[in-house]
């Protein structure tokens, strides 16, 4: 595929997922919304487009209540996909998940009950899984020694920079007030630790619907839940869970900046459209027929008419 704008390829692409809230036994979260297969959709959305992430980063509550065959189940999906699509499969500790059975089944790894915090070397894009949860209770919070660990691995520069992926996104949420109970504490003592550093930006979820601030001088970027979203337009209601609106979030890493891209999940009727052939004759087209077949307003393509 031609370059036609006057951006460069990117770097890096990431796929950044969330809050996929898997049941032992594919069970129904709620008894109603289907996780398994909303997720299932998300990736086979994602293997049928032309986006070919370097990293799947899912940054948390990836099992509702830290089953074990939740896990199990979570790996048995997602890691096919990753296969196939030759990317690395980050995963990130949520408030639902549990560090005993997150480390278990996810990792291999005996059992242990410490903040799960790791670094992936991604083709020199440096992303790091920072452990927010607390274990027993839904806000979050990073201790003294996350902080200095955190700060010891940000002293030397990624190639590339450097992505942080949380849980608990370190933003006010306007739209949804109450959730400041469970937001993240003390923000101040990681603003510290990260301004100034090669942090690019960070990826967060916990809120299942998409937002964008910045803290410490960088992009926020919060992906919405594959298993459900909130209706923040709901009338007389503290909090609204809908079966709708699902989606993941497409980071492109350029050299100087970060663009997020939000990919709704589900089957929608085709209105308009193009095929993809129609790269062919883009690219035999110099820029100036470009200019006039496709941005000049009574242009026959603009105007609904064959073009010769």
């Amino acid at each position: 595929m031609i370059q036609v704008g006057q951006y460069p390829a990117p770097s890096h692409v990431v796929a950044h997922i969330s809050d996929t809230h898997l049941l032992a036994g594919g069970a129904p979260l709620y008894g109603k919304v289907a996780t398994d297969a909303h997720l299932k959709q998300a990736l086979e959305q994602l293997e049928r487009s032309s986006i070919r992430p370097d990293a799947l980063v899912f940054t948390g509550d990836l099992a509702d209540l830290g089953e074990p065959d939740a896990y199990t189940r979570l790996r048995g999906i997602v890691e096919p996909v990753a296969e196939r699509l030759g990317a690395q499969l980050i995963w990130v500790m949520g408030n639902h998940d549990e560090r005993l059975q997150y480390s278990a089944e996810l990792f291999d790894e005996t059992p242990n009950d410490a903040p799960q915090d790791r670094v992936y070397d991604v083709n020199g894009l440096r992303i790091i899984s920072f452990d927010t949860s607390v274990p027993g209770y839904h806000h979050g919070d990073v201790t003294d020694d996350q902080l200095a660990w955190l700060e010891d691995v940000l002293r030397t520069p990624a190639p590339h920079g450097t992505l942080l992926a949380v849980h608990h996104p370190p933003i006010p949420t306007p739209l949804l007030e109450a959730m400041g109970m469970l937001e993240l504490r003390d923000q101040s003592r990681l603003e510290r630790v990260i301004r100034g550093t090669d942090v690019r930006a960070v990826l967060a979820g916990h809120l299942h619907y998409s937002t964008h601030s910045t803290f410490a001088g960088v992009p926020v970027s919060v992906a919405a839940a594959t298993c459900y979203t909130l209706d923040l337009t709901a009338e007389q209601r503290l909090l609204s869970g809908v079966d709708f609106g699902q989606s993941m979030t497409i980071v492109h890493v350029y050299e100087d900046r970060t663009v997020h891209s939000i990919v709704p999940v589900g089957s929608p009727e085709e209105i308009t459209g193009q095929p993809d052939s129609a790269w062919d004759v883009i690219e035999s087209m110099t820029p100036e027929q470009r200019e006039q077949m496709f941005s000049a307003k009574r242009s026959p393509f603009n105007l609904g008419e064959q073009a010769d």
